[in-house]
């Protein structure tokens, strides 16, 4: 009775074996579905992305020569009830700010009053010299007069040393009234040079627009101290023409030899998802920086903003037109990665064939190389032959990440190469393995492998 069950459990555990190794068998046998897309021909363009930010073409930095606490603001050129702000148009010479005026006014009268001071002294000065030459003159006769009168021995030798004395005094005296008068002009335009340095000053208390353009930034507010020492504190940034806006793409180090002035360059902002906008390449700045031992340089784009809709500082992601390919066949990318997971499903023809691997990747450009030539590499892709898959060998172009130029005997606009398979799968149907745990709920849906 033993033996009997001992062979009743061997025979039932052997239909089990049986049961999934024929599950198995047919599931792995089960021919596949393949993914197709057809060969087209098109262009091909070849570009270097990169990241950068929207600027304006020319602004100016608004600064402060002076010190003191912001009394009041400008008012806005369209609407003098209001103060000049964000986004506010502005002509040369629009009063920005006013700077509290009280020590430079007072500097002003210090310096109006010394100039006085020097005038009135020049004018004395002035008065004496001619007071000294009317003096020097007398001597100066009497000196003369003196010299006749000794000749014919009617003056005597002290009252000819008198006169000489008399006359070489006033002589000095004039010479030093002379020098007094330089003094007191040169004092004079000390004290106009600093009179006009304090009412300088007092100028800069009102900060005006040097420029005619559209404030996009106001760093200040009314009461705020404004302190300028060695460096002129920012107080409004003027963009001069918001119709002419630059981007400035930070190009890495290994792309920058295929980037030149004129170049043509496409972009896009996330503010306005579906519009494709164009530029050109204005200069490359020598400036390089590193980070992370990373190096990029700036390039600067040059871009028409007439309709207004790109904003200072947005984020624009670039494209720099390197290179285009006209009218040439192109497949997917993935067509050139695909290969048979079976080897039954490949033909019989050209199972010689397919030892040789599945081809080669996309040729993508390679860092430092200048616009695409004529350079190709050797490939494989896969169609459809009858209930098999047959390969063609291809010569493979350049791609641009999604599309990959190729060319080859056999191959055709409109051809259907083999992109991909998939499996369906169903736990209800006839090769469901019936010893394998079921979920909560039946069997489900196919899924894709």
């Amino acid at each position: 009775m033993k033996k009997l069950l001992m062979l009743l459990i061997l025979l039932v555990g052997l239909a089990a074996v049986a049961s999934a190794g024929g599950w198995y068998w047919i599931r792995a046998n089960k021919p596949p579905t393949f993914r197709t897309a057809t060969v087209q021909r098109g262009d091909l363009q070849f570009t270097i992305s990169a990241t950068g930010t929207i600027e304006p073409e020319e602004v100016v930095d608004i600064g402060a020569q002076v010190a003191g606490m912001i009394k009041s603001l400008g008012a806005d050129p369209r609407d003098k009830n209001k103060i000049v702000d964000y986004t506010t148009p502005v002509e040369e010479g629009t009063v920005l700010a006013r700077i509290d005026d009280t020590l430079y006014r007072s500097d002003v009268d210090q310096a109006e009053a010394a100039l006085k001071v020097a005038e009135a002294n020049l004018k004395r000065a002035e008065a004496d010299l001619g007071q000294m030459e009317a003096k020097l003159e007398q001597a100066s006769g009497d000196w003369e007069r003196a010299q006749i009168s000794r000749k014919t021995g009617a003056l005597g030798d002290t009252e000819y040393a008198a006169f000489r004395a008399t006359y070489l005094s006033a002589k000095s005296t004039k010479e030093v009234g002379e020098a007094t008068i330089v003094q007191a002009k040169s004092s004079v335009a000390q004290a106009k040079t600093a009179l006009e340095k304090a009412q300088k000053n007092l100028g800069y208390c009102t900060i005006q627009s040097p420029v005619k353009g559209v404030i996009i930034d106001r760093r200040i507010n009314v009461g705020q101290t404004v302190v300028s020492s060695l460096n002129a504190p920012s107080l409004f940034l003027i963009a001069k023409d918001l119709k002419r806006m630059q981007v400035w793409v930070s190009v890495n180090e290994a792309d920058i030899g295929q980037i030149h002035a004129g170049q043509q360059v496409t972009f896009t902002v996330d503010a306005h998802p579906g519009d494709t906008f164009r530029g050109e390449v204005g200069k490359i700045r020598l400036n390089a920086t590193m980070t992370q031992n990373v190096v990029t340089y700036t390039v600067e784009v040059n871009t028409d903003n007439s309709d207004g809709k790109l904003l200072p500082y947005l984020t624009a992601n670039v494209n720099f037109e390197v290179g285009k390919r006209v009218n040439v066949l192109q497949v997917p990318n993935a067509a050139l990665r695909w290969c048979p997971s079976q080897p039954q499903t490949i033909s019989p023809d050209a199972k010689a064939d397919a030892g040789k691997g599945s081809g080669a990747r996309p040729r993508e450009k390679a860092s430092g190389e200048s616009a695409p030539k004529d350079r190709t590499e050797r490939g494989t892709i896969w169609v459809q032959d009858g209930k098999f898959v047959k390969p063609l060998r291809v010569r493979v172009g350049w791609s641009d990440g999604t599309m990959t130029e190729v060319s080859g005997a056999g191959l055709e606009e409109g051809t259907e190469v083999i992109i991909g398979e998939s499996r369906q799968v169903n736990n209800g149907d006839s090769t469901s393995n019936p010893f394998a745990p079921k979920m909560f709920g039946g069997g489900g849906g196919g899924k894709q492998q």
